[in-house]
């Protein structure tokens, strides 16, 4: 029930979407708290908000599950988004979202990383897993740092992860 004026509200969230979006009035959610949304990924019955990422269920035409509550995909929503918003405020309509799976990568820490990827392009899914799938996931990583940081401040954080790499023991024993 309190008014918070912001100019931008973001929302964080993981598989489930909070509780609090189903209270929201004159909004539509589904069983696990996601605000429907159509394909510009503005809400079903107020296009004036927009949704996207975990709190969203995001449908493409021609298929009948959602878009998957990754960070790929919320990845590609905030990008279109951007450019949505950016186009509204000189008059030009939402564009609609596609998704394009990519393929997901899991690490496991030093151990190994695994996962399949290239199937947007030849239609076949190619597991990967080992060195290739860790320079993948770590390329991934940095571009997230970039998207969210910028170029300089992530090169940094790169050089630093180095220096503390090199000048702090493997295992410390106490």
């Amino acid at each position: 029930g309190t008014l918070i004026k912001a100019d931008i509200k973001v929302w964080a969230a993981g598989v489930k979407a909070p509780e609090c979006l189903t209270n929201l009035d004159g909004l539509e959610t589904n069983r696990i708290n996601q605000l429907k949304i159509t394909g510009t990924l503005q809400t079903t019955l107020d296009d004036s908000i927009y949704s996207f990422g975990d709190c969203a269920e995001c449908f493409q035409s021609g298929r009948e599950r959602p878009v998957p509550p990754r960070a790929q995909s919320a990845h590609q929503q905030a990008s279109l988004l951007l450019k949505s918003l950016t186009g509204l405020l000189a008059g030009v309509e939402p564009k609609q979202f596609i998704y394009k799976d990519y393929g997901p990568l899991v690490s496991f820490s030093k151990y190994s990383t695994v996962g399949n990827m290239m199937g947007n392009l030849s239609g076949k899914s190619m597991f990967i897993e080992g060195k290739v799938a860790r320079l993948f996931y770590l390329s991934l990583y940095r571009m997230h740092q970039v998207a969210i940081h910028g170029l300089l401040r992530t090169a940094l954080i790169w050089l630093n992860d180095k220096i503390t790499r090199a000048l702090n023991p493997r295992l410390k024993l106490h």
